[in-house]
């Protein structure tokens, strides 16, 4: 549903895509702090235009982000009230705006909140005057400046070490958790059986931790009732072996972070709901995230197994945990504290203080700092891009586009990564130069005229006379065409059989294409033609563009192939799915 702007007191209330609503308050108090306006009639004019940029009519999906826009509505309506303007937007002139915007004293990112404020809020209403929209509209004074830090990932040697780190905390925790339960069925009640070990193990799974609820308040005449002198064992040490701590969840996390790549929020919000299980092995995993909402992903084989162990690991403290927290994947018990159920993100002092009990150091020396993001960033920047598409030119997130993954990934990767990178580019050049040249096409089968009409290409391939009549004859045939070399690694590992699929020849420049081959290609035209039909334009171009105007400019009457031959071409087309080889992705049916 749209958000909706409150007039007392003076806020926008909102719900986002993942059902959470929430009431953004202008004037507010934070940390003994009070934050306000000091001219409400512009602020609800830009409350106006900031309600249609929530969710469904914008792109604003979080409450943090809700946030931000009430401080850049406070930055500009407080800066206007000292220079004494406490008028609506109706009455704002350019030389306001100028003079705020021009002071510098405030982020260039709240300048351009309010610039998108004021903007929306003309849309609809035309509360600005004309000068004054065309400068909201106009270039920014402040301009937003990308740190050369950003989102740097570990060093391999750093990922390492918090890798090995959070599989020994894990490993050793869920050893520790499996021999208490194993203890605490032989054990028996200590009313009867006295106070053993497996008596106290026994005592905690039937009853859970000392502190809390139930146990707590168990009754009085139980021996939860007993003095505390009159319980020999640790309550802490013992309730951290069968209910995972904040230390133990805090790895887990970071490991699940580690073998997955999924974004922070969208791990720190997860719920057994959001975890399906398809097969006996294999998890899909939901979640949210902040830019794109919701999303999947089939986790691998070792993450699948890591988050069945922490359902059992935590399976205790789940039963024992208030009804409410039980569905949060991360619910813990904290022995110290007030509230000793917890389900939210761990604190970064939880964080940094598990970076000093493990050791773990910078390549600098010093401890190291964990950053949730930096672990995406590193996720994505240590794979092999040759393992998710097929291409080391394909991007890291489907979500990114090239420029944002360069801006904030590529750059800031190892020597080895830069090195790769290097190597992309080159490829990328290479690709283009091929494209632009002209196809190699035979109206007959004659070698010397292969010769004769691409000398460069003919002397590029490097084949004698022998493997040249090989190559017009039909022996070095492929769906659409003739390969110069099927092993020379254009497309594939080098000294490797070419993987391309069929349309991918039309631009190889390794492809001759004969008159025997007009029928094939009959058949891949008709083919983008099905493809057109059930994609979007921006899809089909894509995927298919070049190869489409590629087959085009071959099948063109009269250009290499009289009317006539591509018309007998033609009759032999079915135009159906079958006659070319394709795998299920590709069909059209």
């Amino acid at each position: 549903m749209p958000a909706t702007v409150l007039k007392d007191p003076l806020g926008v209330a909102a719900v986002f895509s993942d059902g959470t609503s929430v009431s953004m308050m202008v004037n507010v108090t934070a940390g003994g702090k009070t934050y306000s306006t000091r001219n409400p009639a512009l602020a609800q004019d830009m409350l106006l235009g900031l309600a249609d940029l929530v969710r469904p009519h914008g792109d604003i999906d979080a409450k943090r982000t809700l946030n931000d826009y009430t401080a850049a509505i406070r930055a500009l309506t407080n800066d206007l009230a000292d220079q004494g303007f406490t008028g609506g937007a109706t009455e704002l002139t350019r030389a306001h705006l100028a003079q705020h915007w021009l002071r510098g004293s405030h982020r260039a990112a709240l300048e351009s909140l309010s610039r998108r404020m004021l903007a929306r809020a003309d849309d609809l209403h035309g509360l600005l005057k004309a000068d004054v929209r065309e400068m909201v509209d106009g270039r920014h004074f402040q301009i937003q400046r990308q740190s050369e830090n950003t989102l740097a990932p570990y060093t391999e040697s750093e990922w390492a070490r918090l890798t090995r780190a959070c599989e020994t905390v894990v490993t050793d925790s869920y050893s520790a958790y499996g021999r208490a339960r194993r203890a605490a069925e032989d054990g028996q009640d200590p009313l009867k059986g006295g106070w053993s070990e497996a008596n106290v193990y026994w005592a905690y799974a039937q009853f859970g931790p000392v502190e809390a609820t139930p146990y707590a308040d168990w009754s009085p005449g139980h021996f939860s009732g007993l003095p505390e002198r009159q319980f020999p064992y640790r309550k802490v040490a013992v309730s951290a072996l069968l209910f995972p701590d904040a230390s133990t969840a805090l790895a887990y996390r970071l490991l699940l972070g580690i073998y997955t790549g999924i974004v922070p929020d969208g791990l720190d919000d997860l719920g057994l709901g959001d975890v399906d299980w398809a097969g006996e092995s294999t998890v899909l995993l939901s979640y949210i995230k902040g830019r794109t909402a919701e999303e999947s992903r089939t986790l691998t084989k070792r993450a699948s197994r890591l988050l069945e162990q922490w359902l059992d690991h935590s399976s205790l403290t789940r039963r024992f945990a208030p009804a409410h927290m039980r569905d949060a994947l991360w619910v813990r018990y904290v022995p110290r504290g007030v509230h000793h159920w917890v389900t939210t993100a761990t604190s970064n002092e939880t964080s940094q203080k598990w970076i000093l009990s493990q050791g773990l150091l910078a390549d600098g020396g010093g401890p190291l700092q964990l950053h949730l993001h930096r672990i995406r960033t590193t996720y994505d920047s240590m794979r092999d891009r040759r393992s998710w598409a097929g291409s080391r030119r394909a991007t890291l997130d489907p979500n990114r586009s090239p420029q944002v993954e360069a801006d904030h990934y590529l750059g800031a990767g190892t020597p080895e990564q830069q090195a790769l990178v290097e190597e992309i580019i080159v490829e990328a050049q290479n690709d283009m130069l091929r494209k632009a040249e002209p196809p190699m096409v035979l109206a007959t089968e004659d070698a010397a005229t292969l010769v004769r009409d691409y000398p460069e290409q003919v002397a590029a391939l490097g084949l004698d006379d022998t493997a040249l009549a090989d190559l017009v004859h039909g022996e070095r045939d492929v769906f659409s065409a003739a390969c110069g070399d099927y092993l020379s690694g254009l497309h594939g590992p080098k000294g490797k059989p070419c993987p391309a699929r069929p349309w991918v020849c039309l631009l190889c420049p390794l492809a001759l294409f004969t008159p025997r081959h007009l029928p094939n290609l009959m058949r891949l035209r008709a083919f983008f033609a099905r493809q057109w039909d059930q994609r979007t334009a921006e899809e089909f171009m894509r995927n298919f563009g070049p190869h489409d105007q590629r087959v085009a400019e071959i099948l063109a009457p009269d250009v290499y192939f009289p009317s006539a031959t591509l018309l007998e071409a033609a009759a032999q087309v079915a135009d159906s799915d079958d006659e070319l080889p394709l795998r299920p992705e590709e069909t059209t049916r």
